[in-house]
This record gives structure tokens, sequence and C-alpha cells, in this order.
């Protein structure tokens, strides 16, 4: 895989760069900026070398509803004054005639089109006319086998950038982690986590589990939870894992009962009225001590229901990591959105990935990689 210092001569090519713009909107403005700031060491260097500048991105909503990408085009324009934004394919054809070298243009939504998510050979191409050479810098959706990821580098030459580089390095770090080497794994869909849990209960210390995974350990332990969500069809997967002594539940957590009435309770107070929405972590000194002694931690998924606002126990479990004297990797959109810059700056590395670090984790690759080496 060739890194974009390895591209030659690039003043005046048409550089199509895949990036990753999904973001949070609050009435129509970029709410939280993460992944675009990730990604400005690569527009930067790109427009310091004199090429004219594609952006391919997409945005949608949490029901997955596609959205116009011109509130992040205003955004950019602090940084890059003269961006332009093509709403479609005529336009981006009619702007590439006259944009100066070191000039950036948007394209819409790339998703709008249906040959991106099915990877359309004839879409591929149409996208390959407007490009002389590929970077991919969204490593938060390489997980992908869209057009935008795996088809474009079989048709252009192909680099990756700096913050899918970044990614690689730092999350490659885990499989040689320095022990002792503490897991936290939180978030809803237990039922794609299993094989994540079952590769690092291998190499890891400790296991700590958070969000809708902890609930199906609790109810597992045999103990109520109520109406709270759990998984289906995984019973006999938590079981096996819950027999090893590495895994390790909270023993206090957040409910709201039917009466909308909120408070903490140990995991044997739970009635069945209840519903678990987040996990204590203040008055937990056996997992306080282990994130003290911890030499690698690495934490994906929040720890509570962060769309009904239980935010507590992801906070809290941020400001303990962050005194331990441990190398410290977080990842996950959801996990991120819900702490401020002062708790990310005190991480050794944040993922821009969810999904993705997910998958590279359990992989050690993922398809957008293999299509930048191939």
């Amino acid at each position: 895989m060739k890194n974009l210092k390895q591209a030659e001569n690039l003043f005046g090519k048409k550089v199509l760069l895949r990036v990753d713009f999904n973001i949070p909107l609050q009435n129509g403005q970029v709410a939280e900026d993460f992944r675009i700031k990730k990604t400005l060491p690569t527009l930067n260097f790109l427009s310091q070398q004199g090429n004219k500048t594609i952006i391919l991105s997409h945005l949608q909503d949490r029901d997955k509803k596609l959205l116009s990408l011109r509130p992040v085009h205003e955004y950019l324009k602090r940084y890059f004054p003269e961006i332009v934004f093509a709403q479609d394919f005529f336009e981006l054809e009619n702007v590439l005639q006259n944009l100066a070298p070191g000039r950036i243009v948007l394209l819409e939504n790339i998703r709008n089109w249906d040959g991106e998510k099915s990877c359309d050979p004839n879409f591929v191409e149409q996208l390959t006319s407007f490009g002389d050479v590929y970077v991919n810098d969204a490593f938060s959706v390489s997980h992908r086998k869209h057009a935008s990821i795996i088809g474009l580098p079989t048709k252009l030459p192909s680099f990756a950038g700096f913050l899918l580089e970044e990614e690689i390095k730092n999350l490659s770090l885990v499989f040689s982690a320095e022990h002792p080497f503490l897991f936290i794994l939180g978030g809803a869909k237990t039922e794609t986590k299993i094989p994540l849990l079952k590769k690092f209960i291998q190499t890891a210390d400790y296991v700590f589990v958070g969000g809708v995974l902890s609930n199906d350990f609790i109810k597992n332990k045999g103990f109520e939870v109520g109406n709270s969500l759990v998984s289906e069809g995984i019973d006999s997967e938590i079981s096996e894992l819950s027999r090893d002594s590495k895994i390790i539940v909270a023993r206090s957590v957040v409910v709201c009962n039917d009466k909308k009435n909120i408070s903490k309770k140990s995991v044997s107070e739970i009635l069945p009225e209840d519903s678990i929405k987040d996990v204590v972590i203040g008055n937990s000194e056996y997992l306080e001590k282990i994130i003290q002694k911890a030499k690698f931690i690495l934490w994906n998924g929040p720890m509570g229901n962060l769309e009904e606002g239980f935010a507590e126990g992801t906070k809290n479990l941020a400001e303990l990591i962050s005194k331990s004297p441990a190398r410290t990797v977080l990842g996950g959109g959801d996990t991120v959105s819900a702490l401020n810059n002062d708790d990310l700056n005190k991480f050794s590395f944040v993922s821009t990935g969810g999904g993705a670090m997910l998958d590279f984790l359990a992989n050690e690759t993922l398809p957008g990689i293999e299509a930048l080496t191939q």
C-alpha cells in the first residue's frame, strides 16, 4: 500500500479523495467536527501540491435517511474559503473545467447514486472519468464494499491518506499490546461483537463489558433485567464467555422504571418493571484498580443508552482512563460524540471508526485497505 507522500507530481491532476464526513448535524449545521478535523492534514497536503481535489463522502441521519452535504460545505469554508459545491456529476464536470490548481470541490452525497453501495461497474467507470488519482482517507467506511472504497482503486493509481495510515498504525498496536491489557466493549448489537470478544479474551488480561452487552451477561448470571434491551439467539455463546474469569460485568446499574423514575441499583435489586439504561462506574473500585495497573487499554462502544441521554457511565469511565499511565485507544462514533475535546485529548489515540474499527480488530484488515494493496 502506497502512502500519499509516494505520489509523484500531483500538480494539476484531479484527485478523487474518499473521506468520511458522516457527522452529526444540529439545526442544519455541523454539530461535531472530529472526523473533519482528522482529515485536514490530507486536504491541506493535497491543496499544497497544486492538484484539483474532488471530495467524495456520504451523510445520513440515525434512521439512515440520506442528507445533503451542504452544511459540511459551509463548515469547510472556514479552512478552504474557495471550496466549491457540486450537486451532481453535470455540475462537477463544469466546475472541474474552471477549477484552479490547489482548489477543492465537494460532491453531493455519494450515496445519492445507487451504484455506490452496489459497487456497480458502470458507476465505477463514471466516477473514474473525473479523476487521475485516488486517495482513501476514510478508514471509518473502509469496511464497506462500495464503489468509492473498493471500485476506484482498481481503475486509478491509488494511495492511502494520512488518516488511514494513522488508523492502521495505531490500531495494529493492539495485536502486540503490552500487558496487563484491558479491553472494554460497549454499545448494542451484541451478536456482531461476539467474535471480537472470543478473539480478545485470548489475548487481553481483562474484558469489561457495558451497554446492551452487559445486559446480556447480567441476565445470563440469573439476575432480573426487567424491560431492558437484550440480545436474542446468543444465550449459549454468552454462557460460554461468562465462565471465563477475565469477563468483568458492572455490579451496579442505572435503571428507569415504568413510572419514569431513575435510580441506581445493584444488579441484585433490579425489578421486573425496571429497564437498564447505563452502568455505574464511579463506585467500581475493582475496575479502577485494573485501569490503574493496565499498560494498554482498548475501548469501543458507550456504556449506556446515549440516545436517551444516559452518558454518565461513559463520561465517568473516560475520566478514570484519563488518569491511567497506560497507552489508551478509543473508538466508536457514539462514544466519541459523548465526550468533549478535553476528554478525547487525554487518550493516546482516538479512532474515527466504529464498525470499521471492530472489523479491523477482528480481521486485521478491511476491504478498503485490501483494495489499496492489490
